[in-house]
């Protein structure tokens, strides 16, 4: 998922991307737990993927702390 795509989310979109990944990213270490898969490409993706989604949530709050100063 691109940078781009992420800033031009909504507070609850972010919110709501961020669950879906690490449910995403749940299945998948499940399926690689119980050898059904190798994709270990994938689940570096979805890990790279939430952390930029709470990067962004990151920096939304801390401009808005600054803001209310």
């Amino acid at each position: 998922m691109k940078v781009d795509k992420i800033r031009n989310l909504t507070d609850v979109e972010l919110g709501n991307q961020e669950r879906e990944l690490a449910d995403q990213l749940f299945k998948l270490k499940f399926q690689l737990n119980m050898g059904q898969t190798e994709s270990l490409k994938k689940i570096r993706g979805l890990r790279k993927d939430i952390a930029r989604v709470k990067t962004i949530v990151g920096e939304r709050e801390r401009s808005a702390a600054t803001e209310k100063r």
